[in-house]
C-alpha cells in the first residue's frame, strides 16, 4: 500500500511534500495509518487532535495515545478540547453533525494560526460509499452522488481511493497500534447503520461492488466537473456585475429548461435550496425576496438581484458626521471654492451660508422629503426614487448628505433647491464625491 500511496501523492498532491501541514488523528486505524504514511513518505506532518468529551475516559485515553504517538514519531502535537454536548444543544444540532462542525472550524483556524497549507483527514472508499448512500437516501444532486470531495479549502483526503480492507491489512503488516471507539459499533447513528447491515449486503450481492462504485464515482465526479464548467459559462453571461452582486434577466432564466435544475445549479453555491419558492420569484412583484443563509435574491421589475446579506449596510439612526467618513464605503470632498467650476453627477455646490447644522451622511428614512432642485415645492425620497425606477439594491446603497434633519442632496442624483448658488451667495462650497 505504501507504494501506491506515495504514487498517488507524487501524482495528485504534490504539494503535500513541499509544505508543512497536519494529519487530524482520531487514534483510529484509519488516521493512525495516515499518520504513519506521511511520516514515512518524510512530509513535514504535525498531529490535529480533538478531544469531544464525549466518551468519558475513553476520550482522555485517546489524547493521551496521541501525545505518545507525536513523541514517538518526533513531530509536533495540537491537541483541542470542545464541549460537543453544550454546543450541540445550543445550536439545535446531532452530536455528530455538533462535532463535525466544531472540527473543521478547528481545522481552518489551526491553518490560519499554525501557518499550515493543508490539513488530512482519513476518510477512506469505504467512507465515501456510505456518504453516498446516505446522501442517496435523503436526496440528492449529481455532487451528493459523487462522494467525499478529495479537496476542499485546504482540507485534504488522500486515502479515499483506498479500501477500509486495504488499510487494515496494511496496518496488521506493519503491526501499528490504533485505538478503537465503541460507538463505531453503535447502529443507532445512520452512518454506522449503513455500514454494519447494509454495505455488508451489498458486498454479498457482488463481490466486486466497492470496486464497481469507485468506478461509477469517478464517472459521476468527471460528469459533475462537466455539469460545473458549464454552469460557469453560463453564469459568465447571464450574471451581470451590480452593486457588489449580480442582475439576471428574468426572461432569461425563463428561457432554461428544465427550469428548476438550472436554478439548482446557478444559485446552488449561494445556498439557495428552495426551488419552489425562487421559481415563483421569477412572477413576483418587485420587492418580493427570498434569502438564504448568506445572500438574498430580490425581484426588481425584470430583474433578479443577487447580493450578499453582509454587504447591506446598516446605518446608524444618528447618521454619521463627515468627520466618521472613513468607517463609510463612500468618501466625500469638501473644499471652498470662488467660483463654480466643472459640473457633473459626482459634484455639488452650495451656499455656506445656508448651512446652519453640521453636516452628516445617512440613509433614507421613512418621511424624508426634500425640495429637488428645478422644481417647485417638496417631494418625498420615497416618490423619487420610485421615479427615478432605483432598485431595491439602489435604494439600500444610496447615501444623503444632510445638514441637521433637512438633505442637502441625494447623492449622486439631486441636490436640494433650499441650498443652491445665487446672485447673492457669498461664499460656495464644492462636495465632491472621491472616485
Amino acid at each position: 500500500m505504501f507504494n501506491a500511496f506515495k504514487d498517488h501523492i507524487e501524482k495528485n498532491f504534490p504539494q503535500l511534500l513541499r509544505q508543512p501541514g497536519a494529519v487530524a488523528c482520531s487514534g483510529g486505524l484509519d488516521s493512525i495509518v495516515l499518520t504513519h504514511l506521511c511520516s514515512q513518505m518524510g512530509m513535514q506532518i504535525s498531529l490535529a487532535h480533538c478531544n469531544f468529551k464525549l466518551r468519558a475516559g475513553e476520550s482522555e485515553e485517546d489524547e493521551l495515545f496521541i501525545k505518545q504517538l507525536a513523541e514517538q514519531l518526533n513531530i509536533p502535537q495540537f491537541i483541542t478540547h470542545f464541549n460537543t454536548n453544550e454546543y450541540a444543544s445550543k445550536n439545535k444540532l446531532s452530536i455528530q453533525m455538533a462535532a463535525r462542525e466544531l472540527r473543521y472550524q478547528w481545522f481552518t483556524e489551526l491553518m490560519d494560526k499554525e501557518e499550515l497549507s493543508w490539513v488530512l483527514t482519513a476518510h477512506h472508499l469505504d467512507d465515501s460509499l456510505e456518504t453516498f448512500l446516505i446522501n442517496l437516501s435523503r436526496g440528492t444532486g449529481i455532487e451528493g452522488l459523487s462522494g467525499i470531495p478529495p479537496n476542499s479549502n485546504g482540507i485534504i483526503r488522500p486515502l479515499l481511493p483506498f479500501s477500509r480492507a486495504e488499510i487494515m491489512e496494511y496496518a496488521q503488516e506493519e503491526g501499528f497500534a490504533w485505538r478503537e471507539d465503541s460507538t463505531n459499533e453503535e447502529t443507532k447513528y445512520l452512518r454506522n447503520k449503513i455500514r454494519h447491515e447494509l454495505v455488508p449486503v451489498l458486498k454479498e450481492l457482488h463481490p466486486t461492488f466497492l470496486e464497481n462504485f469507485k468506478k461509477t464515482e469517478e464517472y459521476l465526479s468527471d460528469s459533475a466537473k462537466l455539469l460545473s464548467d458549464y454552469s460557469n459559462e453560463l453564469k459568465e453571461k447571464l450574471f451581470v456585475p451590480y452593486h457588489q452582486g449580480f442582475k439576471i434577466a428574468v426572461s432569461s432564466l425563463e428561457e432554461l429548461n428544465p427550469l428548476q435544475g438550472y436554478l439548482y445549479e446557478l444559485f446552488k453555491e449561494y445556498g439557495f435550496h428552495s426551488w419552489k419558492d425562487m421559481e415563483s420569484l421569477l412572477s413576483a412583484m418587485s420587492g418580493k425576496e427570498v434569502h438564504s443563509k448568506t445572500h438574498r435574491l430580490i425581484k426588481d421589475r425584470k430583474h433578479l438581484i443577487l447580493y450578499k446579506l453582509q454587504d447591506k449596510y446598516e446605518a446608524k439612526d444618528e447618521g454619521s458626521t463627515l468627520d466618521e467618513l472613513s468607517e463609510l464605503p463612500i468618501e466625500l470632498k469638501i473644499e471652498k471654492v470662488e467660483q463654480i467650476e466643472e459640473k457633473n453627477n459626482t459634484i455639488l455646490y452650495v451656499d455656506k451660508e445656508t448651512l446652519n447644522h453640521r453636516l452628516t451622511v445617512r440613509k433614507w428614512k421613512k418621511g424624508d422629503y426634500f425640495y429637488p432642485l428645478g422644481m417647485d415645492g417638496q417631494k418625498k425620497v420615497a416618490k423619487f426614487y420610485k421615479d427615478e425606477k432605483m432598485d431595491a439594491v439602489a435604494k439600500e446603497n444610496q447615501w444623503l448628505l444632510c445638514c441637521g434633519d433637512e438633505i442637502v442632496w441625494i447623492i449622486g442624483r439631486r441636490a436640494d433647491n433650499r441650498f443652491k448658488i445665487t446672485a447673492l451667495t457669498k461664499n460656495i462650497l464644492k462636495v465632491t464625491v472621491a472616485e
